[in-house]
């Protein structure tokens, strides 16, 4: 079904058309007069979420856009900016205007839909959104209708009253994102009202106080003025070149900028007094120069010459202060009348370049300088910053190699194009990708293997626990584009698969030990017989049959056949068994009474020392303990010699030790370290945890026999999915 949108032949659209189509050929006219009358009736009456009238802000909008020179449709499209909202679809508009000026409403309605997503982002983000900007249109027109719309909203701000907030937010905004745009595609007429506008939101006090400043010397200014362009034009005319002079206005904002930057008083400003000179030809600007510097004394370092050197927006002039008549600073800009319209219009004076039909009859160094222009507009298109790219190598990147995506809170993540939401996911945390079961694409569900677009809100559903899929990685499938997610599920895979590999080495170590009756053998010992490292390289020797049952079995008899000498007493020392059921023994001495010190918590067969405290026997405690020092240090007489007892009594003893864990906190983690405690018969006592940006911290209490014993329970701990460190406390 095809709506049908009656226009109307006369009315408030006649009287409108002036303001933007005056400079305009019968033509082009009769397009804006027909783009005036087909959105006068869908606007009626109706308000855009600031609260300024549709329509009212149509026309200026307009104006703007015609106060820069923008060609025909993109005034066209300006004026039917929020048609896409009262019209079931564009075909209205592809009937009505054709298919150029449909698309320019659409980027600028994706444009509207951004400003509503990011709405309140972080300050880091707004390169990125300024990029953005760029990256999500295919046609430049559609940014400078969106700076068009936003001047004229600060406008209604201006006049509107209890506003404060949205006015605030909307400045700025428009200083982090909008001001930088047309200061970048080098719009001046939009670029200083922007910043003035919203300045003036910003610091009401300081824009009336530097406002007050220029006021005050208004018509003393302009005398001035008045007497410098009559001996200035007066001198030019005596050389022979033809010029227009006038007296340069100076921006509010671009004062402020100033004075904060260079830490000037206003006094000190040169340029609050300025002339703007134009001149035919590129040569007529330096012979001006010439004529100003012998006219008025030059300042030492204010001459810049943006003619030989251009700035990146092609902005081009000479700029000089001189010490005018009086004495007074004067700042003069000189510019030929081409270097005028890009100054003024910025990237606008392209199409009114190529519209107004100055090629004809040009020469071939002016076409040239043409193609230039519009090679620099293509390029603008594609601006970027360098981005590093997988192999860590920098290229620039184009327009199709980006896209920019919003998270639900409006943070911006640039993938490259063709990324899904697994990349997305990817993109934001690991753990989340590894969770990702679905997605959600501006309120929709779809599927994981659908390529994102610029300007999208993201949302992934997860799932409690769980991890990737193997067919994320199938090429053929399209579920990853980007280089991080594919390495983090290999990752995971890679880990999953050790750690199956270690659980079933582990379960062929144990079962031979069980066999032997080793139970309680060192696994370290035992793994350092058969060459490998560490229990957990054993273990994946065993599953992967590197080591083979025959050999495992002969190790284990090596090790269990092993006999530990004992260390021999110092000379006139002699060990006598205590009577006492301690697992300690004291040197020379007997029946003394022994405690573990809580400070070190020694374990068989940690080198120990005693410390006879006053009232509760002798304190046991590792030699390398730092308290034993310093008590040492105190009182050196109180230091005893220690060493462990043997027997059944002390096999049969149990030893208190604290272990230190931190992992990545994940749902379960608790009860897997305590099961995998449980699997070596070790008793945890007691245990504190503690949850900290997204890791996990947690001390565990509990009782070994030695520190064989402990160290098993360490390696287990270690073996477990997110682990990071684990030390005795």
């Amino acid at each position: 079904m095809v709506t049908v949108v009656q226009l109307r032949p006369h009315g408030t659209s006649a009287a409108a058309i002036e303001p933007v189509a005056a400079d305009l050929a019968a033509p082009d006219r009769a397009l804006v007069a027909r783009a005036l009358e087909f959105a006068e009736p869908l606007y009626a009456g109706q308000r855009l979420s600031t609260g300024e009238l549709t329509w009212d802000h149509a026309l200026g909008l307009a104006a703007n856009l015609a106060a820069i020179g923008l060609d025909a449709p993109g005034r066209a499209a300006g004026i039917l900016f929020a048609a896409a909202q009262h019209l079931p679809d564009r075909q209205p508009l592809v009937d009505a205007f054709g298919e150029e000026i449909a698309s320019l409403v659409a980027g600028v309605e994706k444009l509207y839909q951004l400003r509503v997503a990011t709405r309140g982002s972080a300050t880091e983000q707004n390169e990125v959104l300024r990029k953005m900007v760029l990256g999500m249109v295919e046609d430049v027109r559609v940014v400078l209708i969106r700076l068009a719309s936003r001047t004229q909203t600060l406008r209604f701000f201006s006049k509107a009253r209890n506003i404060e907030k949205e006015r605030t937010d909307y400045a700025r905004e428009t200083l982090d994102i909008y001001a930088p745009l047309a200061n970048r595609l080098g719009v001046w007429q939009l670029k200083w009202e922007l910043e003035d506008l919203s300045f003036r939101f910003l610091e009401p006090e300081l824009y009336r106080k530097i406002a007050g400043m220029l006021e005050e010397r208004r018509l003393e200014r302009e005398r001035y003025i008045a007497e410098a362009i009559a001996t200035l034009a007066k001198e030019l005319g005596a050389m022979g070149v033809q010029a227009e002079i006038t007296g340069r206005p100076k921006h509010i904002y671009s004062i402020w900028n100033k004075m904060r930057a260079k830490a000037l008083d206003f006094s000190q400003l040169y340029d609050v007094r300025a002339l703007r000179v134009i001149v035919p030809e590129v040569k007529d600007c330096y012979t001006a120069l010439g004529v100003v510097h012998n006219l008025w004394q030059p300042i030492p370092r204010e001459f810049d010459d943006y003619i030989s050197r251009p700035k990146g927006n092609l902005y081009q002039s000479l700029h000089t202060a001189v010490l005018g008549p009086k004495g007074k600073t004067l700042e003069v800009q000189i510019r030929t009348q081409a270097m005028h319209r890009q100054a003024e219009y910025g990237i606008a004076a392209h199409w009114r370049y190529k519209e107004s039909g100055d090629m004809r009859g040009k020469s071939a160094k002016a076409e040239s300088a043409f193609e230039q222009k519009i090679a620099w507009l293509r390029e603008l298109l594609a601006w970027r910053d360098e981005i590093a790219d997988w192999r860590k190598t920098t290229r620039q990147a184009k327009l199709d190699d980006t896209v920019y995506v919003l998270t639900p809170q409006g943070k911006v993540i640039d993938l490259p194009a063709g990324a899904t939401p697994v990349d997305f996911a990817y993109a934001l945390h690991t753990d989340l990708g590894h969770r990702c079961r679905g997605a959600r694409v501006d309120g929709h569900i779809v599927t994981l293997d659908t390529p994102l677009a610029s300007g999208q809100r993201v949302e992934i559903v997860t799932a409690k626990t769980g991890g990737p899929s193997r067919d994320w990685l199938n090429a053929g499938r399209g579920f990853v584009k980007t280089h991080r997610a594919r390495a983090k599920i290999r990752q995971w895979f890679n880990a999953e698969q050790q750690a199956e590999t270690i659980a079933a080495g582990r379960a062929k170590v144990e079962r031979e030990l069980k066999k032997a009756k080793a139970v309680h053998s060192s696994l370290e010992a035992l793994a350092a017989k058969l060459g490998a490292g560490k229990p957990e390289d054993l273990f994946i020797a065993v599953a992967r049959d590197e080591v083979n049952l025959r050999q495992l079995q002969a190790a284990v008899r090596e090790v269990e056949g092993n006999v530990v000498v004992e260390d021999r007493l110092p000379a006139g020392q002699k060990l006598r068994k205590p009577a006492s059921r301690s697992a300690v023994l004291i040197v020379g001495m007997d029946r003394l009474l022994t405690q573990l010190a809580r400070c070190c918590k020694p374990v068989p067969p940690d080198p120990i020392r005693g410390f006879v405290t006053r009232g509760k026997g002798v304190s046991i405690h590792r030699e390398d303990c730092a308290s034993l020092r310093r008590l040492g240090e105190a009182d050196p007489e109180r230091l005893i010699d220690a060493e462990w007892g043997k027997g059944r009594d002390a096999e049969a003893a149990r030893y208190p030790v604290e272990m230190a864990v931190t992992a990545t906190d994940r749902r379960g983690l608790l009860r897997d370290v305590g099961d995998a405690l449980a699997r070596e018969q070790i008793n945890v006592t007691a245990a504190r945890t503690q949850n900290k940006d997204e890791l996990a911290f947690m001390r565990f209490t509990f009782e070994v026999q030695n520190v064989a014993h402990l160290k098993r329970a360490f390696a287990v701990v270690r073996a477990l999915k997110g682990v990071i460190r684990v030390a005795r406390a």
